[in-house]
């Protein structure tokens, strides 16, 4: 099997052929996950299904080179700190930053080039106006590389960064709709809410994602009242969502009440809140697992610290973030 064939649709039978196929080969090239699993008395041998595979604590990414096979870094990807609800990539910044590193930087680029374009069509008939003034502030940043690379991509001149002139983004958006070009608001969540303190208008047309995280700016509040108050600001009925994190190279997307649906090569899967080694489609709620076909040369099977629910349509609710007591129970599971 080419593990490097990711993008395309799968079968469930041809899904887990694959997760198996490089469940194999990241046990075999991947010393950490090895190790892990190891420590987990898993014989490779026995694993035949997704819910058997383990899943690597995402803290790992904090304390070790995560790496499957010997090569140098093209590039790396380090978090702010550890994320929570709706976005993955939007808690405070924290001691100990998590590391993602990248062997080959093309891959990354499909990874999110084809994740967008599964739903949303091609990225290039898009204008990206980026809203994102603290990860401008921050280096190896995994999300401005994308933002780089879609609005470099777009056949809109108009497209750019904005870090605090939200009286020029506004313009540019009020200009966007008289010229009837699709336009993407990508933004953090206290910045959006900067903007539509300052500004109202009705632009029904305009997709506004939401990346999470007041980043200490602001008091954190539900995601609906969040969601609410942007609606009513920029005249839209949904506001949209993508879970993306630095560990993971594939990103999910919301069209609209934080319900994320994954492109074929990646799926969320729920494991026991209290028992971080059960996994099961019976679970209704529980606490999110991630296998990611993009994560070829790091760790594919990851388990984060977010928590999720069933919904509609093969989707996942996310709920929020596992509460100090509940992460330990999965940080138990250490490698040295």
């Amino acid at each position: 099997m080419n593990l490097e064939n990711i993008f395309h649709s799968y079968s469930e039978v041809d899904f887990q052929e694959h997760a198996l196929a490089l469940f194999r080969y990241q046990y075999e090239q991947n010393e950490v996950y090895s190790s892990f699993c190891d420590m987990l008395k898993t014989n490779p041998k026995h694993i035949a299904t997704l819910a058997q595979i383990p899943f690597l604590p995402i803290s790992f990414f904090k304390t070790h080179e995560v790496k499957t096979g010997n090569f140098v870094p093209e590039m790396e990807f380090w978090s702010s700190g550890t994320t929570a609800v709706g976005a993955r990539r939007d808690l405070p910044l924290q001691n100990e930053n998590s590391k993602h590193f990248i062997k080959d930087i093309a891959l990354y680029e499909h990874a999110f080039l084809h994740s967008f374009q599964h739903f949303y069509g091609n990225p290039a008939d898009y204008c990206f106006l980026a809203l994102l003034p603290n990860y401008l502030e921050q280096k190896h940043s995994s999300l401005i590389y994308m933002m780089n690379r879609l609005i470099s991509g777009s056949k809109y001149a108009e497209s750019g960064f904005y870090l605090y002139n939200l009286e020029e983004l506004h313009e540019k958006i009020i200009i966007l709709k008289q010229k009837k070009i699709k336009t993407i608001l990508f933004g953090v969540s206290f910045a959006l809410l900067d903007f539509a303190e300052k500004f109202t208008f009705e632009a029904p047309d305009l997709m506004v994602f939401e990346t999470g995280g007041m980043k200490g700016r602001r008091p954190e509040m539900v995601k609906e009242e969040l969601h609410q108050i942007l609606c009513n600001a920029f005249g839209v009925k949904n506001i949209y969502s993508e879970y993306g994190m630095c560990e993971l190279l594939s990103q999910a997307y919301s069209h609209g009440q934080n319900r994320f649906a994954t492109p074929p090569w990646m799926k969320l899967l729920l494991r026991d809140e209290k028992d971080p080694l059960f996994c099961s489609e019976t679970l209704s709620t529980g606490a999110i697992n991630v296998i990611d076909f993009a994560n070829l040369y790091s760790c594919a099977f990851i388990a984060t610290d977010d928590l999720g629910k069933k919904a509609e349509n093969d989707t996942i609710e996310i709920l929020g973030r596992l509460d100090t007591a509940q992460i330990r129970g999965c940080n138990l599971l250490y490698v040295n």
